[in-house]
C-alpha cells in the first residue's frame, strides 16, 4: 500500500529498510557521500527491494546552513549519491552524473533521521538514464525531490576511457553481483 508519496509505506520505516538487501560497499574509496572510511562524510549505506534503492541517514549538525537546516549542497550530494547508487544497482552499469536538479520542498533538518530513495525514471537508451531522488523526514513528509541524467558505461567503456581506478572497478563489480 502506498503512503501517498508514491513509495510503499512498509519500506519507509527503518526496520523495513534494514531488512532489505544491503548493497555492498567495500569502503576502499574516500567518497564524501558513501565511504564508510571518510570520518567527515555522510557514510551512506544502501538497501534495495529491486525497484528502488533506500538510504537511512542523519546529517551531522556541522553540515548545516542556517540553524539546524542542512546545507543545500549537502542535500544535493545526498540526491546525487542515492540516484547514482540506484542507477548502478538497478541498471547494473557504471555511471557518471551528467546533470541534476533539486527541488527543496521543506527544510531537511540536521540531527534527525531522513530517508533517501532513488529509482529509475526512464532509461533513454543504452548509454543514458534519467533517475529520481527523494528525501523524506522522520514523519514521512517529502522534503526534497531530484531528477538526474546519468551517463551509463559498460566495464569495457570505463576501462577504455580510464574513468575509474581499479579499486572502484572492483567495488562496482561487487555491487553488480549483489
Amino acid at each position: 500500500m502506498e503512503n501517498g508519496n508514491g513509495i510503499q509505506g512498509a519500506v519507509m520505516d527503518p526496520e523495513s529498510i534494514a531488512r532489505l538487501k544491503k548493497i555492498p560497499n567495500s569502503g576502499t574509496h574516500t567518497c564524501f557521500g558513501c565511504s564508510p572510511n571518510n570520518t567527515h562524510g555522510l557514510r551512506m549505506e544502501f538497501h534495495s527491494d529491486g525497484g528502488a534503492v533506500y538510504s537511512l541517514l542523519t546529517i551531522p549538525s556541522h553540515l548545516c546552513g542556517w540553524g539546524d537546516i542542512a546545507h543545500g549542497g549537502v542535500v544535493s550530494t545526498i540526491m546525487d549519491e542515492i540516484m547514482s547508487w540506484s542507477s548502478m544497482f538497478l541498471l547494473r552499469r557504471y555511471i557518471l552524473t551528467k546533470s541534476i536538479t533539486v527541488d527543496f520542498l521543506k527544510p531537511v533538518r540536521t540531527g534527525r533521521r531522513i530517508t533517501a530513495v532513488g529509482r529509475v525514471r526512464e532509461r533513454i537508451h543504452d548509454r543514458e538514464a534519467v533517475m529520481e531522488g527523494l528525501i523524506y523526514d522522520e514523519a514521512g513528509a517529502l522534503c526534497a525531490r531530484s531528477s538526474g541524467t546519468f551517463a551509463l558505461f559498460t566495464s569495457e567503456g570505463i576501462k577504455k576511457f580510464g574513468l575509474f581506478d581499479s579499486g572502484l572497478v572492483e567495488l562496482f563489480e561487487e555491487v553488480f553481483k549483489a
